[in-house]
């Protein structure tokens, strides 16, 4: 097992990081029981940032669907990394509008990150890490079992200075996490709902306890704005930095490892001239370092 795990670390964007690392998120380790080891898969110096978790129900409305998007996209623009656990629903919602905004996501796993739960999932997981990072405590070769869910949990709220439920059933993994967060300090928000839909009563229910009845994305800024506020710098992060689009875009695309000129073309589609161009505009702005064979790495 140990030369598997020393196999899959040895793949590029493939780490372990633990309490003591210096890219070990702060937030995590002041729970009560924070994973010794993290496995990661993609860009470890987003942990540390201020992160919104945003969870609910896998079998939500389609408005419950774009809501999470929405918020998760314009939580993003403010400079914030969206959290989630890249299950159905609401989890899928929440990572996909983050990269809707050209933000970050960070997705938890609750499985070995040499595989993808639900498989259904790949393609998103493909894109969280290539524009984020997944991470589990799990290591490679862990199959998904019931128990492993609530552990992910603790770390999904760990993890975050807020978390959102959007939709929950009364008897729901969302409000577990919600729960856990709230035993964690974190602030809690919930989207409230009809007192008919069964998928409302769940955040219903968190607001008699104390949750934040949540309207809009101001409503989360409000609370949160010592993050939001003191680290401008994060909006440097999104599409509201002064690159235009398509720079944004490519850098996304290149990793904190060097990255190919052949797999950024594979990736966006462009041209090598095209690529080119816009590669040597980052990096004498500062976004990358050219290193050898022709890669780049991005430093910032």
């Amino acid at each position: 097992m140990i030369d598997y795990d020393l196999s899959w670390l040895a793949q590029e964007n493939n780490l372990a990081i633990t309490l003591n690392d210096p890219n070990y998120p702060f937030q995590l380790k002041e729970i009560a029981d924070p994973p010794p080891i993290l496995f990661v898969r993609g860009n470890p110096e987003l942990l540390p940032l201020p992160q919104i978790a945003i969870v609910g129900s896998r079998n939500p409305s389609s408005l419950g669907e774009e809501t999470a998007f929405n918020f998760a996209k314009t939580l993003c623009r403010h400079g914030f990394v969206i959290t989630s656990g890249l299950a159905l629903g609401i989890d899928a919602a929440s990572h996909r509008g983050a990269l809707n905004a050209n933000g970050y996501t960070v997705a938890v796993a609750g499985t070995g990150l040499d595989r993808v739960y639900p498989a259904r999932h790949k393609e998103l997981a493909t894109e969280i890490v290539n524009n984020g990072v997944m991470i589990s405590e799990f290591p490679p070769g862990t199959t998904a079992k019931a128990n492993h869910f609530p552990r992910r949990n603790r770390i999904i709220s760990g993890l975050c200075q807020g978390l959102l439920v959007v939709e929950a059933a009364k008897q729901s993994g969302s409000l577990i996490t919600a729960r856990m967060a709230l035993e964690q300090n974190r602030e809690v928000f919930a989207i409230p709902g009809s007192i008919h839909n069964p998928l409302a009563r769940g955040c219903n229910a968190l607001i008699r306890e104390g949750a934040k009845l949540v309207e809009t994305t101001q409503d989360i800024l409000e609370e949160l704005n010592q993050y939001y506020q003191e680290d401008n710098k994060l909006l440097s992060y999104t599409m509201e930095s002064m690159l235009d689009l398509e720079q944004q875009t490519l850098l996304n695309r290149v990793m904190f490892s060097p990255t190919s000129i052949d797999n950024l073309v594979e990736n966006t589609g462009e041209s090598v001239e095209a690529i080119s161009s816009m590669l040597l505009i980052l990096e004498l702005q500062g976004y990358l370092e050219a290193t050898a064979g022709g890669c780049y790495m991005r430093v910032k």
